[in-house]
């Protein structure tokens, strides 16, 4: 009996020992110094599936540092990390295209990305392909009845982004050619965000609008819209990396000031050869594939 009480009291001892090395050893990954770090990043929602996505896979290495990830438009998060809001403000445009020189130039620049946008139709229309030309006309009220384009009879329903959004600006300088008056927001709505854009084209017969290509990866997208070729060109990732297709940008990461702590971290993370698979999952682009550089 006594032999029994003492394996067991061995045994038990022994498991307890086990179980407070394993929290001591987590105690000291959970904690960086002492002290549970955190930041937040604001700005474009064509980069916020690449944030989630690497968010969540940074944690898993980096336990209790905490990243608040936020939208709300390229435009959003060039002036919050300005004015010190966030730590990071992403952008699909050059920080210089939104702010004045003295502003952008307070900002550092970390390109992580090369990120494709696309124009997208509700399915059914008719159309698969346009030309640049047809594309200016439509938004800017020009062509209203995609039988004008040897489609279905069907009314156009024109779909803007609003005018803080690094999405319509790529769309500005590579589509339109600079003219912003050609996109005339009097026809048609807005939305304010790539996940909006998608939900109200759901709800449409005849939309027509532009999103990053990632969007069109989930099976909801897929099922309701479909990609135009632009001037017989698809969105692919060789097109953009060659050259062949114009409709895209840089994914950019600010900061106020050279990039420190955490922030740094994040970022080399975010374009480090352990984040490239998820980056070309998702449909973005690693910044050294590119050949070529965006139009501004």
């Amino acid at each position: 009996m006594g032999n029994r009480k003492m394996k067991f009291l061995i045994g038990f001892l022994s498991i307890a020992i086990i179980g407070i090395i394993y929290l001591s050893f987590n105690a000291k990954k959970f904690k960086d110094d002492g002290n549970t770090r955190s930041i937040t990043i604001s700005g474009s929602t064509a980069l916020l599936p690449l944030m989630e996505v690497s968010v969540n896979n940074f944690n898993k290495i980096h336990y209790g540092d905490i990243i608040n990830v936020q939208a709300g438009g390229s435009g959003t998060g060039l002036t919050q990390v300005l004015d010190g809001t966030v730590n990071i403000g992403n952008s699909d445009m050059f920080a210089n295209q939104k702010l004045t020189k003295e502003q952008s130039d307070e900002l550092v620049d970390h390109k992580v990305v090369g990120e494709g946008f696309c124009i997208v139709a509700s399915k059914g229309c008719g159309i698969t392909n346009l030309t640049t030309k047809q594309i200016r006309e439509i938004f800017s009220g020009k062509i209203k009845n995609w039988k004008e384009l040897g489609g279905n009879n069907e009314p156009i329903l024109v779909i803007h982004r609003p005018a803080s959004s690094g999405t319509r600006d790529t769309f500005t300088n590579t589509i339109l050619g600079g003219n912003k008056d050609l996109e005339n927001d009097g026809i048609g709505a807005v939305q304010d965000s790539n996940g909006a854009v998608l939900q109200a084209m759901k709800r449409s017969k005849g939309a027509i609008s532009y999103m990053a290509l990632t969007y069109m990866n989930n099976k909801e997208a897929k099922e309701n819209l479909q990609i135009i070729k632009i001037d017989g060109m698809s969105p692919t990732i060789k097109n953009i990396e060659d050259g062949n297709y114009k409709f895209w940008s840089w994914g950019h990461m600010y900061t106020k000031g050279k990039a420190t702590g955490l922030a740094k971290e994040f970022i080399d993370y975010v374009m480090s050869k352990e984040n490239t698979k998820e980056v070309e999952k998702l449909g973005f682009i690693p910044v050294h594939n590119i050949k070529v550089q965006p139009i501004l």
